[in-house]
């Protein structure tokens, strides 16, 4: 087990709310787990892993019960998720997910925005072959015998487990398996008794590229506009 070491996903510039599009983004989530395996959790193992990341975001449990009972009404907005594939500048290879109820709408933002900012829109398969799917599950280390969770994990689809940070420099402890394996670990920490920080999938490049400052810091304003578009998930990228 070594030190994990996560693709820079979030920039240097915040110039939005953050929370209110954790909000958006856990929102949507809900909804499309709800409209897949119904309102309850007990039964829906997707909507189990939206609420505990409700949680890591500090979304109020009433506005997680609100966006539940809207999901399950005849009237909820039906999304679509959709990935869309680019480079930024430098040729650093971008992922966007998207939940969106326009595509239209949506790929015309992507590629405006990948184009005023000295990128390019790709095709499908473009770029995705330079990421792989998998499951990641961020931990609480406290209290977390490492060695013997990792003996038991890896009979259920471990891949890679190691020490991280989180955004405001905590310790945490990241799980990761193929994303096929994801049921499977999560059932596993449950059967454990441990509930993850956040449960999600991950688009994690093979090689990453490292940058210069200054070439760096455009290929991550190309990324956080993409963040700030109210139909964008989440954007993972091969910059270091």
């Amino acid at each position: 087990m070594g030190r994990i070491f996560e693709t820079r996903k979030h920039t240097m510039f915040a110039r939005w709310d953050r929370m209110a599009k954790a909000f958006t983004r856990v929102g949507k989530d809900i909804t499309i787990a709800v409209r897949a395996g119904g309102a309850d959790p007990a039964s829906n193992p997707a909507l189990r892993r939206v609420i505990q990341n409700a949680r890591a975001v500090n979304m109020p449990k009433d506005k997680v019960e609100s966006a539940i009972k809207r999901a399950s009404g005849k009237d909820a907005t039906n999304y679509d998720v959709v990935i869309y594939e680019g480079y930024a500048p430098h040729g650093i290879a971008v992922l966007v997910e998207t939940a969106t109820d326009n595509p239209v709408r949506t790929v015309a933002a992507v590629r405006s925005i990948f184009n005023k900012l000295g990128g390019s829109l790709g095709v499908n398969g473009s770029v995705s072959f330079m990421f792989n799917r998998m499951g990641v599950f961020k931990l609480n280390p406290a209290g977390i015998d490492q060695d013997d969770l990792e003996l038991y994990l890896i009979d259920h689809g471990l891949e890679e487990m190691g020490e991280g940070e989180g955004e405001k420099g905590e310790p945490l402890l990241i799980v990761r398996c193929n994303f096929q394996d994801f049921g499977q670990v999560q059932k596993a920490l449950e059967d454990r008794g441990i509930t993850p920080i956040s449960a999600e999938h991950d688009y994690v490049c093979t090689t990453a590229t490292d940058l210069p400052e200054d070439k760096a810091k455009e290929v991550l304003e190309l990324v956080d506009r993409l963040e700030q578009d109210d139909d964008v998930q989440n954007v993972y990228h091969t910059l270091a």
